[in-house]
């Protein structure tokens, strides 16, 4: 189990390094060589690709290691650029495409002056000018103080062409450098505006969604029921103690019955990263706070045993394959918690009969489950609605239209074989400081029967 996932993520990271070389080589033949002649900058810029491209290496080597620093602001934010200048240059490759075959058909159809010229002095009949002391004209027909033309009738420093007439090579080179820098320069300021309204978003409060769902199921007295709904806030050295702050005063604020962490909690270990989840203590809620783990939890060196020990510490109550009831206004309602799939590498994945097996007939039930993907399971065990995170809504558009070849849903309420699924799109981030069409969330979720 453990070198299946083991296997699994070496080819992650191998397609990942595959992928982030491809784009260097694709950005330097599109932004260096498109836009520059042979020649020092040429090999200035070459050495500043190079370089950005060893910044982000030691970003994820850091992040292994447990060094990141100043280097890891300046290494997922390139990397961020990265993607967004490989995106707008692919699209540019179309218009950019149309828009050198209509510059070479236009410098084809217009004779240059050059060959007017020509064309003028072939068809005039030859003059003989006789000579004149003082002012006359030398042994070739030029005059001596107009720097005359040698034999070829080109002059010398006029950039003309060699042997055989005009030189087409110069006229596209000049077509070439001159689409390659304005693509250059739409691709960079589209990237790079890009990244700046992502890291806006992805540092600033998250939205506070409300969201009203039926269950059909559900007790009367259950009305008005509200859940505060929080994944993905991936604790790290990014993020800061004030992060975490921040979430927890945005749900207090709320004045919820219960507080739903739905994984994702932590990117580390309980040594580098307790102190930013101290603030987890200050949670209120009328009926607690629950956790279930999700995938980044079992990449932590020491797994997840550390974080549902201190989280326990903190007040908050991790559901392990396992439900509890939450007893509102005289009716009640179960709501169970089941590890993230992940945890089957290592022997501690979901077990849905565990969680929800035994339950009274007719009761509602609220499942916590990391994943969307996991509500198939919870289908076949009567589940009425499955609160999940993960997708991060996709984060970093159009990573989203992948995420959806994936999940069955990426963001907001749907049903799936059914049972409703909301999909929040999480309170933070991973990787690059940044969310583009994903803005970070915080639900507020109200039960109705």
């Amino acid at each position: 189990m453990v070198a299946a996932g083991r296997s699994i993520v070496s080819v992650f990271v191998l397609i990942f390094v595959g992928g982030v070389l491809l784009a260097h080589f694709y950005l330097w033949h599109r932004l260096v060589k498109g836009t520059t002649g042979p020649g020092r900058l040429r090999k200035a810029l070459t050495l500043v690709l190079a370089l950005l491209l060893a910044v982000l290496v030691a970003t994820f080597l850091g992040t292994r290691m447990g060094i990141e620093g100043w280097i890891a602001w300046a290494g997922y934010g390139w990397l961020a650029v990265m993607f967004y200048l490989v995106i707008y240059l692919a699209v540019l490759e179309i218009p950019r495409a149309i828009a050198g075959a209509v510059l070479r058909r236009r410098a084809r159809s217009e004779p240059g002056p050059r060959a007017a010229v020509a064309e003028t002095v072939s068809a005039a009949a030859p003059v003989t000018v006789p000579e004149q002391a003082g002012g006359g004209l030398a042994g070739n027909g030029a005059r001596p103080d107009d720097g005359g033309l040698p034999e070829g009738g080109a002059r010398p420093d006029d950039g003309g062409a060699s042997e055989g007439g005009a030189r087409p090579a110069a006229g596209e080179m000049s077509r070439r450098l001159f689409l390659g820098r304005a693509t250059a320069a739409i691709a960079g300021v589209s990237a790079v505006g890009t990244v700046a309204y992502g890291m806006t978003s992805a540092l600033g409060d998250p939205v506070i969604e409300p969201v009203e769902i039926t269950l059909p199921k559900l007790d009367p007295r259950l009305n008005g029921l509200r859940f505060a709904v929080v994944s993905d806030i991936h604790l790290g050295p990014l993020t800061g103690i004030g992060h975490t702050e921040r979430i927890v005063r945005m749900i207090n604020g709320l004045e919820a019955d219960v507080v739903a962490i739905v994984g994702d909690l932590v990117d580390g270990s309980v040594a580098r990263l307790g102190r930013l989840a101290r603030p987890l203590k200050d949670l209120e809620s009328r009926y607690g706070a629950f956790f279930v783990t999700g995938n980044h939890e079992y990449f932590a060196p020491e797994g997840p045993e550390e974080w549902i020990e201190e989280l326990g510490e903190l007040g908050v109550r991790s559901l392990r394959n396992e439900r509890v009831e939450i007893r509102h206004q005289g009716g009640v309602l179960d709501l169970a918690g089941v590890n993230d799939v992940g945890g089957a590498a290592v022997g501690d994945g979901p077990d849905f009969a565990k969680a929800l097996g035994g339950r009274e007939e007719g009761r509602s039930t609220v499942l916590l489950a990391h994943q969307p993907i996991q509500v198939a399971e919870a289908a076949r065990h009567g589940v009425d609605l499955q609160l999940s995170g993960h997708t991060h809504g996709g984060q970093i558009a159009p990573f989203n239209l992948v995420v959806g070849l994936q999940q069955p849903v990426v963001s907001g309420l749907a049903t799936v074989d059914g049972v409703q699924v909301y999909v929040t799109r999480g309170a933070g981030y991973w990787g690059p400081p940044v969310r583009v069409g994903a803005p970070p969330e915080i639900t507020l979720l109200e039960l109705q029967s």
